[in-house]
């Protein structure tokens, strides 16, 4: 497939700097782009890069630099890269419904695509165009919306609800028991596990995740609308997190853990259950978040504290090699001066 700079420009809303008539044939990164690509510059500490790639035109914001290559100038160049992206990438062929794999009481939308070996149980609705992949498990009295894929081996424990447009990777599951024991004397007894998981619309789910089902019946654990979640992250039973949230790999968020809307997480982050996160707040990578923190909180490090005291700590911990042979050198001229003065005292008597 080819299209024009224009043509391109035109589907994003951007402008044409340059040639127009450029004959794109492929998005590509910009220290691999050959003749005929398509590159973005979204960062711009990479606007150096401008005329040194081999691409035919360049992605960049309608602010930055024009310089002697064609550009699509727009002022979100990674959406825009990410939309022209799509055209290149359509989504797969759709596979035939496969009836085998329908227990009774299933409730099927228009053009569902349910390929060999995935289960779907009894009592569950299955919105239209919906895509389960081969060895998904779907249990009973689950509801899926529209458009919704689940990749190979996923797994749908009963009594889930599922928004329009989520996307779910392999091998996750979703409604596993939660973490929950009452002891009993030197032994745990399990406690029953009796509530769902919800995922509201336009929701994305990562690979090898795990997303627990709230304790008691008539409770969920929530998942709002637009939230994405990385790959290898645990969300613990009765956990609200709301719209629009970013949760990178490896998260593990405890127990009635509440996260508010516009919540960014970084790698390793670890919540304590029963906290509160506060709408538009960010904790770095490898962050222990053991208190509630108010809304725009931006945290670092274990414990979790404000990024300009985190920072001002990690620095003089850098410092503490160089402190320590200060204070060695100190130490040493002090017992010297102690010992010179043993020495006079002794030549006075």
């Amino acid at each position: 497939m080819e299209k024009t700079l224009r043509e391109l420009a035109d589907f994003v809303g951007g402008e044409v700097y340059g040639d127009g008539d450029l004959r794109i044939k492929r998005v590509s990164p910009i220290e691999q782009a050959l003749v005929g690509d398509i590159t973005f510059i979204a960062n711009p500490r990479y606007e150096k890069l401008l005329e040194q790639t081999n691409a035919s035109a360049v992605i960049v914001s309608a602010q930055g630099p024009k310089g002697k290559k064609s550009q699509l100038r727009t002022d979100q160049p990674y959406l825009a890269f990410a939309q022209i992206q799509r055209l290149w990438h359509p989504p797969p062929a759709r596979s035939p419904l496969d009836p085998g794999q329908l227990r009774d009481g299933v409730k099927l939308g228009k053009d569902p695509s349910i390929y060999p070996n995935a289960t779907v149980c009894e009592g569950t609705t299955i919105g239209d165009r919906v895509v389960l992949h081969p060895g998904v498990y779907v249990g009973e009295n689950c509801r899926l919306g529209d458009d919704v894929t689940i990749f190979p081996n996923a797994a749908i424990y009963s009594g889930t609800t599922i928004g329009s447009r989520v996307t779910i990777h392999s091998g996750t599951v979703i409604g596993s028991d939660g973490f929950g024991y009452a002891p009993e004397g030197t032994r745990y007894y399990k406690i029953i596990h009796a509530g769902s998981v919800v995922l509201e619309d336009d929701v994305e789910i990562g690979a090898n995740c795990t997303i627990d089902r709230a304790v008691t019946e008539g409770r969920s654990t929530w998942i709002r609308r637009g939230t994405k979640i990385d790959n290898l992250v645990q969300v613990g039973h009765n956990v609200e997190i709301g719209e629009d949230c970013l949760i990178v790999s490896q998260v593990a968020i405890g127990g009635s853990a509440r996260i508010e809307n516009h919540v960014t997480l970084g790698g390793q982050v670890g919540v304590a259950g029963h906290i509160t996160i506060g709408h538009g707040s960010s904790a770095g990578g490898q962050a222990g978040i053991s208190k509630s923190l108010p809304s725009g909180s931006f945290v670092l490090g274990s414990p979790a504290a404000p990024v300009r005291r985190k920072r001002r700590e990690f620095a003089a911990l850098s410092r503490l090699p160089d402190l320590f042979q200060r204070f060695r050198e100190m130490e040493a001229k002090l017992k010297a001066l102690e010992e010179g003065k043993r020495e006079d005292r002794g030549d006075e008597r």
